[in-house]
C-alpha cells in the first residue's frame, strides 16, 4: 500500500512537472515555428519580388528595343527620305535595322492613311485585301497618334509566305509622318517582335515546380503569357487576372477557388502590362517541413530529458511527504506515533504544524464531547421535567378514597402499580432503558388509569417478545397512552379500546399506540408534532412534540413519531427507533452520544 501511494505521488509530481515542462516547450516550439514561418514566408516573398524585378527589367529591355527600332525607322529612315524619290534609301535603311535585330524582329511595315502598304522588311507581298484599316493595331495608332501601342500576342499573317510559316508576335504600332512628293503625309509604322522572347523569359521563371507561378497580362486583364494559357482560353482553367490587373504594385492576399495565396503585382514600364507572381500558401508550408520536423524532434528529446529529471526530483520531494503522510495516517488510526518532522525546511515546518494541530484538536474534541454530553443530558432532563405531578395527585386521591371506602385490596394494587411505575421512571437516573421496562411502565400506568376510570376502556398489548431486549428512551409510551385516553376513548360510553403493538422491521423497532376513539382531522393531526404552543385540555401537558424531541436527540432526525388519524375512526401514533441491543455498554454510549442513528461513532 505504501509503495502504491509512493508511486502515485511520484507519478503525480512527475506528471504535473512534465506537463508544465512540455507545455512550455510546445509553446516555445510553436512560437519558434511561427517566427521561422513568418521569416520564411517573407524571404519567399522577397525572393519572388527580386525575381520579378529582374524579369521586369528584361521585359522592359525587350520593349525598349522595340521602341528603339521604331524610333530608328521613324526618325532615321522615314523622316530623312522622300517616299516618292528615295524608295531605295528607305528600303535599305529598314533592311539594315532588320538584319541587326532579326533574332527578335519578325517584320517592319509602313502603311499610309488609306491602309496601303508603303514599305516593308523583309520584302514580301501583302495578302490581298487584308483590311488593314480594320486591324486593331492600326485603329489604335491613328486613334492616339502621340502614343506607342503594344498588342497582345497574335499570329501575324499580313504577308504571303510560301512556306506557310506564321509566327506569334507582339506588335508595336504608332502614327508617323513621312514625306511623299515633298508633301507631309500621315501613316502607321508597324514593328512585329517575336513573341518567343517573352515566352522564354517567363518560361524560365516558371520552372520551380512547387506551385508558384507567374503570368503577364495587359492593363485590361487580357493575358499575354500564362503557363496554362491554352487551358484558360478553352475554359478548362481559370485565373483571377481581371482583378489582378486592377491592383497597384505591391503584395496582396486573396482566396481564389478555395485556395489562399499571395499575389505580387509589378507594372512593366511603357506598356502598363502587369507581371503577376502567384504564391499558394502550400508553398510556404512545404518549405517549413524541415523546420517542423526539427522542432518536433527537439521537443521529443527535451521531453525525454525533462522526464528523467522530473523523476529524480519527484522521488526527492515525495519521500519526505510520504513519510509525513504515513505518520499522519498512523496517528489517525489511533496509534498516536510521533509525527514525522524531517526533510526540507518546509516539510519540517508542516510536520511540526500538524503535530501541534492534532494536539489542539484532541484537546478541543474532548472539551466538545464533554460539552455535548452535558447539553444532551440537560435537554433530556428539561424535557423529562415537563411531566407535571397532576397524574400523581389524582392517583393519590384515588388511593385515599379507596382506603376511606375500605377498598383495601384495590388500594394495595394501586400502590403496588404506582411504586412499580416510579421505580421505572427513576431508573437510577438513566435516560435509556430496555423496551421490556418501558412496556412494564406503560402497563402499570394503564392499570392505574383503568381503576381510576372504572374500566371505561380496555387495553391490549401485542408486542413481539424479541423487542424486549432493545434500547428505548424511557417514558415515551406513557404520554402517548395518556393522550389516547384523554383525547380518544375518554368521551366514549363503552367499547373504548387501546392497543399497544410492536414489531422489528428492517433493523428498526416499530411501536404503535392505536385507539378507536373520536379521532381528528388530518390537518389537526399534523399539528401535534409541530405546534408545541397548543393548550392541553387534559392530561399531564407533555405533548407528542416532547416525546418526538427526546427520541431525535438520542437517535437522530430520521427517527421519531408519526401520527395518523381520521374523525370517528381513531388515532394511531407510531414510534420508530433504531434496533440497538440493550446492554450496559450500549446504554451508556447512547446517553454519551457515541451511538447515533444505530451507528457507533469511533
Amino acid at each position: 500500500m505504501k509503495k502504491k501511494k509512493q508511486r502515485g505521488m511520484q507519478s503525480t509530481i512527475m506528471l504535473a512537472s512534465s506537463i508544465i515542462s512540455i507545455s512550455i516547450m510546445v509553446i516555445l516550439g510553436i512560437g519558434v515555428y511561427i517566427r521561422f514561418s513568418a521569416t520564411s514566408r517573407q524571404d519567399t516573398i522577397q525572393g519572388t519580388k527580386k525575381l520579378m524585378e529582374q524579369t521586369g527589367e528584361h521585359l522592359e529591355d525587350y520593349l525598349v528595343s522595340m521602341r528603339q527600332i521604331s524610333d530608328a525607322v521613324y526618325y532615321n529612315v522615314m523622316k530623312e527620305n522622300d517616299l516618292s524619290s528615295q524608295q531605295d534609301n528607305i528600303q535599305r535603311g529598314m533592311n539594315l535595322l532588320y538584319e541587326a535585330n532579326k533574332n527578335s524582329l519578325r517584320s517592319i511595315a509602313v502603311y499610309n492613311h488609306y491602309g496601303s502598304l508603303m514599305a516593308a522588311e523583309p520584302v514580301a507581298l501583302q495578302k490581298e485585301d487584308p483590311n488593314i484599316t480594320k486591324q486593331e493595331w492600326y485603329k489604335k495608332a491613328l486613334g492616339k497618334m502621340e502614343n506607342m501601342h503594344f498588342s497582345l500576342p497574335h499570329i501575324q499573317n499580313l504577308f504571303q509566305d510560301e512556306a506557310f510559316r506564321y509566327y506569334w508576335v507582339i506588335s508595336l504600332s504608332r502614327a508617323i509622318e513621312y514625306t511623299e512628293h515633298g508633301v507631309p503625309m500621315t501613316g502607321v509604322l508597324l514593328v512585329d517582335m517575336d513573341y518567343s522572347g517573352i515566352s522564354r523569359m517567363l518560361s524560365q521563371i516558371n520552372m520551380s515546380g512547387n506551385g508558384e507561378y507567374y503570368y503577364l497580362c495587359d492593363q485590361n486583364g487580357e493575358i499575354i503569357y500564362h503557363t496554362r494559357q491554352i487551358q484558360i482560353s478553352k475554359g478548362i482553367a481559370r485565373e483571377n487576372n481581371l482583378k489582378a490587373a486592377k491592383h497597384k504594385d505591391g503584395v496582396y492576399e486573396e482566396n481564389f477557388q478555395g485556395e489562399r495565396r499571395k499575389l505580387i503585382v509589378q507594372t512593366i514600364s511603357y506598356t502598363g502590362w502587369k507581371l503577376v507572381g502567384v504564391i499558394p500558401y502550400s508553398v510556404f508550408s512545404h518549405g517549413m517541413y524541415p523546420i517542423r520536423y526539427f522542432i518536433i524532434a527537439f521537443i521529443f528529446l527535451m521531453a525525454m530529458m525533462f522526464a528523467v529529471i522530473n523523476y529524480f526530483v519527484s522521488v526527492q520531494i515525495s519521500s519526505s511527504i510520504l513519510k509525513l503522510n504515513d505518520s499522519v495516517m498512523e496517528y489517525e488510526a489511533g496509534k498516536k506515533p510521533e509525527i514525522y518532522i524531517g526533510g526540507s525546511q518546509e516539510i519540517q515546518h508542516l510536520g511540526l504544524s500538524i503535530q501541534q494541530s492534532y494536539e489542539q484538536i484532541e484537546t478541543l474534541m474532548k472539551k466538545i464531547v464533554l460539552e455535548q454530553n452535558e447539553r444532551r443530558k440537560s435537554e433530556l432532563d428539561a424535557l423529562q421535567s415537563q411531566i407535571n405531578p397532576h397524574f400523581l395527585y389524582n392517583t393519590l386521591d384515588s388511593i385515599t378514597w379507596m382506603i376511606e371506602g375500605e377498598r383495601n385490596e384495590e388500594a394495595v394494587f394501586m400502590i403496588s402499580e404506582l411504586a412499580r411505575l416510579f421505580r421505572i421512571s427513576l431508573s437510577k437516573g438513566r435516560t435509556v432503558i430496555c423496551v421490556r421496562d418501558e412496556l412494564q411502565h406503560a402497563s402499570s400506568y394503564m392499570n392505574i388509569q383503568k381503576v381510576r376510570y372504572k374500566n371505561l376502556f380496555s387495553v391490549k398489548f401485542d408486542v413481539d417478545s424479541a423487542l424486549e431486549h432493545y434500547c428505548i428512551v424511557k417514558l415515551v409510551l406513557q404520554p402517548i397512552l395518556e393522550n389516547a385516553i384523554n383525547y380518544g376513548v375518554r368521551g366514549m360510553e363503552d367499547d373504548g379500546e387501546i392497543t399497544v403493538s410492536g414489531r422489528l422491521l428492517d433493523g428498526k423497532v416499530m411501536l404503535s399506540v392505536a385507539d378507536n376513539g373520536v379521532g381528528m382531522p388530518e390537518e389537526e393531526a399534523a399539528l401535534l408534532l409541530t405546534d408545541n404552543s397548543r393548550v392541553h385540555k387534559q392530561g399531564s401537558g407533555v405533548g407528542l412534540v416532547n416525546v418526538n424531541n427526546r427520541i431525535q436527540i438520542l437517535f437522530g432526525k430520521e427517527y421519531g413519531i408519526s401520527v395518523k388519524s381520521e374523525p370517528d375512526e381513531g388515532t394511531i401514533v407510531s414510534i420508530c427507533i433504531p434496533a440497538v441491543p440493550y446492554t450496559e455498554e450500549n446504554s451508556k454510549k447512547l446517553e454519551e452520544g457515541r451511538i447515533f442513528g444505530g451507528i457507533e461513532k469511533q
